[in-house]
């Protein structure tokens, strides 16, 4: 039975990972789309494959999730406990996707983690770890340091960043433009749609890295949390040899490596997942929300993917969803205010308020309703 919960939750992480690539693949290809410089086949085609390669950069988001948020020295993370999480974050994502509204999947996943948390100790706010450790009130890990501050500076960062780079080109188009000779070619409309439609290309590329650097590594996260606490409870005592490899032990100050086969694993998923696309919030991010052309996709994909690299860096689990919206926000402003569809900003920034309590009360209810019908929570 605890085997079976086990390879249950692996499982449902996966589903997870597969609906997090088709919900998030608007992220790295929507500004490209948009732009018409690749179609819709050829841009999920290049998401997967740098969604692949992205997720095997690195493992410091994934040990965040394994090892940053929740105390397991309060709560028992049972494999009830995870599967109820992951049902929390998918039951949002599949909603959200519904709709057409960019939400986070990092932010569903961490709010069912802490909801289903909370229930398992018996409503024990000390089993979520807030903020720890380090020499600021802050803290080196935990939900505040980690989620919280991240969720809101990162955002504003992309938008910043769109908005400095989109002003930046600006005035150099609009320099170039203003000379004499050869030099006032160079800002002619034609000529700059052509030269950053190539460069799109680099921008959307290095989007789909960092969509996978730092998505893809949240289910390694979970995924290595379920694995160490059944080698823990001696789960895996009697499985032959060959089988070793389900094995994760905890590590000094309570992290997990994250083994090989799961970071290869959770990339093949995810880029399935990408390459099923999502057009639906695609639509959303690229065409109702501002009007985009070439340099505008690159301007918004630059800064956005630059914030969520070095997010990475840091295992930060930040929202690609949020940094890319707002770098688009960003890059629409420097065009002009109303060049923005406000009621569509409206729309997307309410499921961005939402998405980390409403996973936390659905996970936490599952949980409670698992207990209730005598589960092993």
């Amino acid at each position: 039975m605890a085997l079976t919960l086990v390879l249950l939750v692996v499982l449902i992480a996966l589903a997870f990972e597969y609906i997090n690539g088709f919900h998030d693949t608007a992220n790295s290809i929507a500004t490209v789309v948009a732009t018409k410089v690749l179609s819709p086949g050829q841009a999920v085609l290049l998401a997967a494959s740098t969604n692949l390669i992205g997720a095997l950069m690195g493992t410091a988001v994934a040990k965040t999730i394994a090892a940053g948020l929740i105390d397991t020295q309060l709560v028992t993370v049972t494999p009830i406990v995870l599967i109820c999480a992951l049902l929390g974050a998918v039951i949002w994502n599949l909603i959200t996707w519904w709709w057409g509204l960019p939400s986070s999947s990092s932010h569903a996943l961490v709010g069912g983690l802490c909801g289903a948390a909370f229930a398992a100790a018996s409503n024990n706010w000390n089993a979520i770890i807030w903020a720890q450790g380090g020499s600021h009130w802050w803290g080196e890990k935990g939900v505040i340091p980690k989620v919280v501050v991240p969720m809101v500076t990162s955002p504003l960062a992309g938008f910043i960043l769109g908005l400095l780079l989109m002003g930046v080109l600006f005035s150099l188009i609009e320099f170039l433009g203003s000379r004499k000779g050869w030099l006032h070619r160079l800002g002619r409309t034609p000529f700059v749609n052509a030269v950053f439609g190539k460069a799109q290309l680099g921008s959307a590329a290095v989007m789909g890295l960092s969509h996978g650097m730092n998505d893809a590594q949240k289910t390694m996260g979970i995924i290595a949390l379920a694995l160490a606490g059944a080698t823990t409870a001696g789960t895996f005592d009697d499985l032959p040899a060959w089988l070793d490899f389900l094995r994760i032990h905890e590590t000094t100050g309570h992290k997990f490596e994250i083994a090989m086969w799961i970071k290869i694993l959770c990339a093949l998923v995810m880029a399935a997942g990408t390459a099923a696309g999502g057009w639906r919030i695609i639509k959303t991010l690229g065409h109702k929300m501002v009007k985009l052309h070439p340099i505008n996709g690159f301007a918004a994909e630059s800064a956005a993917a630059s914030v969520i690299m070095v997010s990475s860096h840091f295992g930060l689990p930040v929202s690609t969803t949020h940094n890319i919206s707002s770098a688009i926000l960003g890059v629409g402003v420097a065009k002009r205010f109303n060049a923005i569809r406000w009621t569509i900003v409206e729309r997307m920034v309410w499921a961005w308020i939402l998405t980390l309590p409403v996973t936390a009360i659905v996970a936490w209810s599952l949980v409670r309703a698992a207990r209730a019908l005598g589960l092993p929570v």
